[in-house]
């Protein structure tokens, strides 16, 4: 697979959405036939698509329209709705900041010390709606963090950083034990990210409920230009979801892994799910929707690093309801509303019947997919020329 990029030193070539295109085979299925439900930890959810932990996307008002709807929003612990009493000031000084000034304003805003009463708070405030309270935060946060979200009624606890292994290393603080920490809760525990074969069947011997796939692919993260890390999404799911298979056949264990970023529109989730997953996590698809914090802008969960941002403020613009986007009526032609109609039209043009099927559908490397014929798209820049 590896070609030789120079002397004693191979590559293999990796591939993201824009490369791959997907088959249809024998058989097509009427969409409203398909079933494009998932399950984690035994429960099942109509939508198997999350809503990122990023405070431009996912705040409690965000959260109990996505449970309302038949998915899952992930709530960011580390960020602005646990650090201020009243964030939607703070998100509107966000919004209302010029380029120059975002970054440095997004770093003083998270020097604001975490109020640990306010993170029983909002998760009282999203099941209050009687929908599911799904949490996030920073290993080094995890344990103290977990303890007070379970407590709360926490349906879901995610540990999330850049970067996830087994195997973290460190002089200067004791490194979070992933299984122990599973071990220790209650509530189902999805980890991530990560992005090769290895790394993946290692994490899922944690005790974990589910995995998060991918390194610096979303919109408004800067990783892969600042550290020069990741791999493209299609291979990275690839890999992870072999990873999870290999595991299935030896424990009996299903765990899912969830593809988490670098996708705008719905034919990027529809590959996603042929490359593996079980679910996919997107934040820039929902920060346009008019419940999100972020009046139309979008900021990395890294940006506001003191010393090495690794995320920028982006503006995507408010264009419809989280109702809109999710199940449509579309009233923009990008692919970027009614991802659920998107995925269960495309289901169906496939012949696959439910997600599982999905894994096994035919995918071809094709680089021309996103321009071939679509000249006048480009030049008038409409629907896929955007």
């Amino acid at each position: 697979m590896a070609e030789w990029i120079g002397i004693g030193k191979r590559a293999r070539r990796c591939y993201g959405f824009d490369e791959i295109a997907l088959v249809p085979g024998m058989q097509t299925i009427d969409p409203q036939d398909v079933t494009t439900s998932w399950e984690i930890a035994g429960r099942k959810f109509r939508i198997p698509i999350l809503a990122a932990a990023m405070d431009g996307v996912v705040d409690v008002k965000f959260a109990q329209a996505m449970g309302k709807l038949g998915g899952i929003a992930v709530l960011n612990l580390d960020g602005i709705q646990t650090r201020y009493t009243n964030p939607n000031e703070v998100l509107e000084r966000i919004a209302r900041a010029s380029s120059e000034e975002a970054t440095k304003l997004v770093q003083n805003v998270y020097l604001e010390p975490i109020k640990e009463k306010l993170i029983s708070q909002r998760i009282h405030e999203i099941k209050s709606k009687k929908v599911p309270a799904v949490v996030s935060c920073i290993p080094q946060h995890a344990q103290k963090f977990a303890r007070l979200a379970q407590e709360s009624g926490c349906d879901i606890f995610v540990v999330q950083s850049t970067v996830t292994t087994t195997r973290h290393i460190s002089k200067h603080y004791k490194a979070l034990d992933l299984h122990k920490f599973c071990k220790s809760f209650k509530m189902p525990i999805i980890m991530g990210n990560c992005v090769t074969y290895e790394v993946t069947l290692e994490l899922l011997s944690t005790g974990c409920a589910g995995l998060l796939i991918g390194i610096g692919p979303g919109a408004a993260c800067t990783t892969r230009g600042v550290l020069g890390i990741g791999v493209p999404q299609i291979t990275a799911t690839v890999d992870a979801s072999a990873a999870r298979d290999y595991y299935y056949k030896r424990t009996g264990k299903y765990i899912p892994v969830i593809t988490d970023g670098g996708m705008r529109i719905g034919g990027e989730i529809c590959k996603a799910f042929a490359a593996g997953c079980d679910a996919v996590m997107v934040g820039s698809a929902f920060a346009r929707a008019k419940e999100s914090p972020g009046k139309g802008y979008h900021w990395g969960m890294a940006t506001s690093h003191a010393n090495l941002p690794r995320g920028t403020r982006v503006y995507v613009g408010t264009t419809g309801t989280l109702e809109e986007i999710l199940f449509g009526p579309a009233k923009v032609d990008d692919g970027s509303q009614n991802l659920m109609g998107a995925l269960a039209t495309s289901m169906g043009s496939l012949g696959a019947r439910n997600i599982r099927e999905m894994h096994d559908v035919e995918v071809i490397i094709a680089p021309s997919i996103q321009t071939e014929g679509k000249i006048f798209q480009v030049v008038q820049r409409v629907g896929m020329g955007k």
